[in-house]
């Protein structure tokens, strides 16, 4: 029989659910969290053994979107299931993912693989809280050696007063949105977007969501005591003290040298392989030579295996110990020292609307901003719905800006990531769209790679950004902290400006952007089970020097954005109409929109409330186009003249005439002309231009009468011969005509 187990916490206003044991039993542990109405299901699953070859740990989060979760029948047209998660869901998968592999011990290399599954959304209540609880219990309840549990949460600031797991609605009024993974101890993990936002308050929000995270970490810990499965023991990761010692005499004194020198990152990369590469080697010449004395031919084999992870480990601890002992970093770079900045802007023809290259060291990033009309927003469709994206941001890393060659040519989760978090620390400062209509984009191509490669798309952006003539409200500048630790001792040393071999040797990568006046996003990753509270305000405070450094830099390049755009970007200028003559302007199944822009080559967006967006890159077209929909929408005025075209002849009546492009109106056959007129044709023929004059319109009915005799003088003692009666119809008989439409 199926145990269903639930669990409850209140969580201010709101209560967390979990469940386990009715769903999903063949994995190796499956919870259901529900907030509200939204259900998040996560199974964990691990290998039995580590692959061959395997010397990372293997963890995969996979975070579905289900159309169902929020009532839609989404997708295209020809397809209704779900295909490759959206960049949003990849995201919300590596934030799931930054809480957990921190508590995965060292040498523990077996397949792990998370799912959250979103099964109901209510759009009030997070999905991805939902499921990173759910992660976190699953992972605590399951077998692999997974320290915690974790609690997360996520934290706003609406009116100067933080909130707790905010809905919806409420984020779009919030200055903050800081998500936060914690242990019953420490935070683990932090990302967030902020509206300029000091950081003071960041601290209060980071103190705030941990308490709240840790209560839910202390939950799941009861509730893994209940019925937590028993965890699988891990040897750790090798180590032979006596090989050590010898590959230490052997390589230690170049690999100092190579850190001290100011050496290029390939450099100093191929000293430190040199070693690595022939450590088996010295250790067997040491092995015949009677300097190492080994038990058996498998512990010698063994060894061998391990020759070069003893010294790729001697490397690590050597960068840490400069560190925390000498306070030397790569090149004798001290703690807060920022390398050597270099900004160009302009580097491509101005038919890349802006563009600019940032480098910080050997990390060197060429950024575009393109800007297109409102039309060319990006559509994002999902269970929440449809959404538009006005700015959008992409980052690359081909392989060869670290010398590399790979088969993977395509964009990756990093890149993904990368690219959001540049993309969030831009937003705050760009304009509105009624002061700025464009569709912007921003491409970084990294060109060259020694770490905060996402920093330098950050500051790159801006400064493209600038140089297209967007109106930032103020630059934005980012910059990655290290973290070098002994906890035994608890030491920490702060590194402003990481680069790569500080984040594969340290404990910690803190990307902070912003401007002169605050913060505009965080991620921060920890490679410690989280971080003593008094390295966050370090980190801030650093950060904030190192941005201000980089600002000034960036700002003796470009002082403030154009004023005037590329003379290959185009023109968007706006029309506001009654909302009713949207059809007019659309016309009859889009034949009237489609013409305009056919025969003008301009692009037209139409808002709901009336707002008109012209796009052209030529001002004759765009002052044509301008013209064309103003006099679709204007309407007649009496005494007025207009330019006509005749398009239909009644017999005996008179003609239709077609104005103010596309509306149509009547000169009857008495004003033609002041002579009595006995055949249309006489006059006018279809296809003639003319002049009329407006002599009457009905606007209830859409009614409009002309005259030409009227643009005339009477000749003298001219004297209007008709005959009595009846005035004949004014539009001719059978009930007049409507405008066409």
């Amino acid at each position: 029989m199926l145990q269903d187990q639930e669990f409850s916490l209140d969580l201010g206003d709101e209560k967390l659910v979990v469940r386990s044991g009715l769903l999903a039993n063949q994995a190796n542990a499956t919870v259901v969290c529900q907030m509200g109405d939204t259900v998040v299901m996560s199974n964990c699953t691990v290998g039995a053994e580590a692959r061959d070859g395997v010397d990372f740990l293997p963890l995969q989060v996979v975070y579905q979107e289900k159309y169902y979760a929020g009532g839609k029948i989404a997708g295209s047209r020809f397809r209704k299931r779900e295909g490759r998660p959206a960049d949003e869901y990849v995201l919300l998968g590596r934030m799931v993912d930054r809480g957990l592999r921190p508590m995965f011990p060292k040498g523990f290399y077996n397949d792990i693989q998370i799912f959250c599954t979103v099964l109901s959304y209510d759009f009030e209540h997070g999905h991805d809280i939902a499921a990173a609880n759910s992660a976190n219990l699953a992972a605590a309840l399951s077998e692999c050696p997974c320290d915690g549990p974790l609690g997360s949460v996520r934290v706003g600031l609406i009116g100067g007063e933080l909130v707790l797991n905010p809905s919806n609605e409420a984020r779009e009024k919030s200055d903050l949105d800081l998500f936060l993974t914690a242990s019953k101890d420490r935070v683990v993990t932090i990302e967030a977007g902020a509206n300029q936002v000091s950081e003071a308050e960041i601290l209060r929000a980071i103190e705030f969501g941990k308490k709240w995270a840790q209560k839910i970490a202390t939950f799941f810990a009861d509730i893994q005591k209940k019925i937590g499965k028993q965890k699988w023991s891990v040897s750790g990761t090798y180590m032979h003290a006596a090989a050590y010692a010898l590959l230490e005499e052997w390589a230690l004194p170049a690999v100092n040298k190579a850190i001290k020198d100011s050496l290029e990152k390939l450099e100093r990369r191929r000293i430190f392989n040199e070693y690595i590469n022939g450590a088996a080697k010295q250790l067997e010449e040491a092995i015949a030579g009677g300097k190492l004395s080994l038990g058996n031919d498998e512990e010698k084999e063994e060894l061998l295996a391990h020759a070069s992870v003893l010294v790729d480990a001697l490397i690590k601890s050597e960068v840490r110990r400069l560190v925390l002992e000498e306070g030397i970093r790569m090149s004798s770079r001290k703690v807060d020292e920022i390398r050597p900045l270099s900004v160009v802007i302009d580097v491509l023809p101005k038919r890349v609307h802006g563009s600019a290259l940032f480098q910080r060291g050997e990390t060197q990033g060429l950024t575009t901003c393109t800007l297109g009309s409102p039309g060319d927003k990006q559509l994002v469709e999902g269970m929440e719905g449809e959404r538009k994206m006005r700015y959008m941001h992409h980052y690359n890393f081909p392989p060869f800006s670290v010398g590399e060659t790979s088969n993977r040519l395509f964009v990756g989760n990093r890149e993904i990531g990368h690219g959001n978090l540049a993309q969030r620390g831009i937003e705050p400062v760009l304009p509105s769209e009624e002061e700025f209509p464009y569709t912007i984009r921003t491409v970084t191509e990294i060109l060259e790679s020694n770490g905060s490669s996402s920093m330098a798309a950050t500051c790159g952006s801006t400064l493209a950004l600038m140089a297209a003539g967007v109106p930032l409200s103020a630059p934005v500048a980012g910059i990655a902290l290290g973290l070098m630790s002994d906890e035994e001792r608890g030491q920490y040393v702060v590194l402003s400006d990481l680069q790569d071999e500080e984040d594969f040797g340290g404990d910690m990568d803190f990307k902070v952007t912003g401007t002169e006046k605050g913060v505009t996003a965080i991620q921060m990753d920890s490679k410690l089970k989280g971080l003593p509270d008094d390295v966050f305000k370090e980190a801030l405070e650093r950060a904030h020097q190192g941005r201000l450094h980089i600002l000034q830099a960036m700002l003796q390049a470009i002082k403030e954005p154009r004023t005037e755009l590329s003379p290959y970007a185009p023109r968007i200028e706006t029309i506001q109409i009654n909302p009713d003559d949207i059809r007019l302007v659309i016309g009859k199944g889009g034949e009237t929109i489609q013409k305009i822009t056919g025969d003008l080559g301009v692009q037209i967006d139409i808002d709901d409330s009336g707002l008109i967006f012209v796009t052209s890159v030529d001002g004759e077209t765009m002052q044509k186009a301008k013209e064309w929909i103003a006099g679709i929408v204007a309407k007649p005025e009496v005494g007025m003249v207009y330019d006509c075209k005749v398009v239909r002849i009644i017999p005996g009546v008179g003609a239709i005439v077609e104005f103010l492009r596309g509306k149509d109106g009547m000169i009857h056959i008495s004003e033609l002309q002041w002579q009595r007129t006995e055949n249309v044709e006489d006059v006018l023929n279809v296809g003639d231009e003319v002049k009329a004059k407006v002599v009457e319109y009905d606007a209830s009915e859409g009614k409009t009468r002309l005259s030409i005799k009227q643009l005339q003088e009477a000749p003298e003692g001219y004297r209007e011969d008709r005959p009595r009666g009846p005035r004949p119809p004014r539009h001719g008989g059978g009930g007049g005509f409507r405008p066409r439409r």
